[in-house]
């Protein structure tokens, strides 16, 4: 393959890049749950917005990858206190969207919602939240990461361009087709939808904190 163009491998890792986020992307968890839920508040930059949080987080996951830290984030230890870390941080954003529920309503005019956590952050604490993407990034994408470090620091770029053109372009389209729907939506199925995603996060908190105790209890066994 290094005998073909430049041109050419630099799109073949910018299109298998963008192949395989996008397959990620599509399975539920606590990013797109959010992102219902403040599409449906604020409308459709929330998306795009959610997906500036977790580009940036990525980034800085991307250099300490180049650095070294793949092997360290295998460890059940580590697996295991993020786990519990990110159960925790969903709790959190649960609570908080039960709590606004009562005040909730879709006449923009008469919100009197309480002040919910900014897009952007929640982009960060989402994707942190999430165990399984940082285990992600330690396995696969640093396996992407080390194929694209043979072309210089343009494959790299390339890779986490492709990477995050599927993030963007998949979040931005739930967060199209939800702001378009707020103008059929009653205020008491708007409230719905959001229980719906608080409950899931829930559920995910239950899982990923399960999951957490059973990674440490493996490393304290070992």
């Amino acid at each position: 393959m290094t005998d073909m163009p430049p041109v050419i491998i630099l799109f073949g890792i910018f299109g298998t890049s963008f192949v395989l986020a996008l397959s990620g992307a599509l399975m539920p968890g606590p990013v797109l749950t959010v992102t219902i839920t403040e599409s449906s508040r604020r409308g459709f930059w929330a998306g795009p917005l959610i997906m500036v949080g977790h580009a940036i987080l990525e980034l800085c996951l991307v250099v300490l990858l180049l650095l070294g830290l793949g092997p360290y984030l295998q460890k059940d230890m580590v697996f295991g206190i993020i786990g519990l870390a990110g159960a925790l941080i969903l709790i959190w954003m649960a609570l908080g969207m039960f709590r606004s529920i009562p005040f909730l309503t879709l006449k923009l005019d008469q919100q009197q919602v309480p002040e919910s956590t900014h897009p952007v952050l929640a982009g960060i604490l989402m994707s942190l939240a999430n165990p399984y993407w940082l285990i992600w990034w330690a396995t696969i994408g640093l396996g992407y990461i080390v194929y694209a470090m043979k072309f210089g620091a343009v494959g790299v770029i390339t890779f986490f361009v492709g990477h995050i053109s599927a993030d963007f372009a998949w979040y931005s389209a739930v967060s199209f087709a939800v702001s378009k729907g707020r103008g059929f939506m009653k205020d008491r199925v708007y409230k719905g939808v959001v229980a719906v995603c608080a409950s899931g996060l829930v559920i995910f908190s239950f899982w990923f904190g399960f999951v957490g105790i059973q990674k440490l209890a493996a490393a304290f066994s070992a």
